[in-house]
């Protein structure tokens, strides 16, 4: 196989490989990184696991982190547009060039890393940029799991852990004490964790893993949580008034495990403070995730892709701004979901949908699922993509509603493409 030697050709070898292929394993990304020189242990190192809420978790720690002038690097997936949002240092996605150039950079220097997967060789790339450009402490999102996941060869100091739900069974297991093994495996002997409240069956395991790891246990509603009006009370801090830039009920408990992880890092010595958590909260943005564009209609996109994320969404609608408001959906999901109960969840919310298939092989045929739909919704239809789905809720919304895009961040992703640059992102 003849390597890239070009920034063009590395950017174009990395997006040949398929984002659909999953090998899980650990050897690969071990020997990759012992032919790199190990950049990971240059790097001060945050995991963040769980079914739902990840990268939320991720960009609320990273934005107190960078208002308390620390440089961050944040690797977490998937992109909604471009490859490059998945590798960020100091906020900004890594440019052409340098992704290129890293590709480049691994391929020559390690064999193995030309036979990694595309998530495996997007997190090799990331651990090498982030030792190349200096950075304080990276924040990892985990991909799939957590156990065999290529993030978790880079030895955190500090792992978190959102909701366990039922979600990539197939790869994961079918019960949510099996998924919770699985994310739960992320725990380091010393590195402590931080985890969102759990429902039972997943909260004995993660419980156990913790204790079998050696790693120091954080429980939300045990020792810390944070309130609807923004009151936090955690292990010897108590702050007032915290506002966040993320929209729903549900992200209070993806901040109280990204304000719990900063008070950890300050014990490790990457001093945080009161007032760059309240800022970084505040500033906190996360694309695709409730996200509000302003307009006529105006648009409302989430990636909500699983039963957790679909009743929190659903949660969100029966709140302001949206109470009372009627919703016309545009609903795409990949062959993998449970599709019955999230559609049982957010159709009867909605005055219209339009289903559409995804900009993937692994796009759901909306035919397969269009008659199940039309028993929970008035008004609802096939579009033949993205862009037409779009056109027609927005027809039907009328001047008092919402056009609500859900089911995949394919799906997202493709919208805001078409929206951009019009977008804010």
């Amino acid at each position: 196989m003849d390597l890239p030697r070009t920034a063009e050709e590395g950017r174009a070898f990395f997006e040949s490989r398929s984002p659909s292929t999953v090998v899980l394993g650990l050897e690969r990304m071990h020997e990759a990184l012992e032919e790199l020189g190990h950049p990971e242990l240059q790097l001060h190192t945050v995991q963040v696991g769980g079914t739902n809420g990840k990268g939320s978790t991720c960009a609320f720690l990273e934005a107190m982190l960078r208002a308390a002038g620390h440089r961050v690097g944040l690797y977490t997936s998937p992109h909604l547009i471009r490859v490059n949002e998945r590798i960020q240092v100091a906020g900004v996605a890594i440019d052409d060039e340098a992704l290129g150039t890293r590709v480049v950079e691994v391929l020559r220097r390690s064999p193995a890393a030309a036979a990694a997967t595309y998530f495996e060789l997007g997190t090799l790339l990331a651990l090498e940029h982030f030792a190349r450009e200096r950075v304080e402490v990276a924040v990892l999102e985990v991909g799939l799991g957590g156990r065999l996941d290529a993030t978790t060869a880079a030895r955190p100091r500090l792992t978190a852990l959102t909701r366990v739900g039922l979600d990539h069974t197939e790869f994961l297991g079918e019960t949510l004490a099996a998924i919770a093994r699985e994310k739960a495996a992320i725990f380091r002997k010393g590195a402590p964790a931080v985890v969102s409240a759990q429902p039972p069956e997943a909260q004995v395991v993660v419980e156990a893993c913790a204790a079998a790891a050696g790693s120091p246990l954080l429980v939300e509603g045990r020792d810390f949580s944070l309130d609807a009006l923004g009151r936090y009370v955690g292990p010897g801090r108590v702050l007032e008034g915290l506002a966040l830039g993320l929209h729903g009920e549900h992200q209070h408990h993806n901040a109280a495990v990204a304000v719990t992880g900063a008070h950890l890092l300050e014990g490790q010595g990457l001093a945080v403070g009161d007032e760059a958590i309240r800022t970084g909260l505040r500033r906190t943005r996360w694309p695709g995730r409730l996200e509000q564009i302003p307009g006529d209609p105006p648009l409302l996109l989430d990636g909500a892709h699983n039963e957790d994320g679909v009743a929190a969404l659903r949660a969100a609608l029966d709140a302001p701004p949206y109470a009372g408001r009627p919703v016309h959906l545009v609903f795409g999901v990949v062959s993998d979901k449970r599709v019955g109960p999230m559609l049982r969840m957010l159709l009867p919310r909605c005055a219209s949908a339009v289903l559409t298939g995804l900009p993937t092989p692994r796009s759901l045929d909306p035919d397969g699922y269009l008659a199940l739909a039309r028993t929970l919704c008035p008004s609802v239809e096939v579009a033949p993509s993205p862009e037409e789905g779009l056109a027609r809720a927005r027809r039907r919304a009328g001047a008092d509603g919402w056009v609500l895009v859900a089911g995949s961040l394919y799906l997202v992703g493709a919208v805001k493409a078409q929206l951009e640059p019009t977008a804010h992102r």
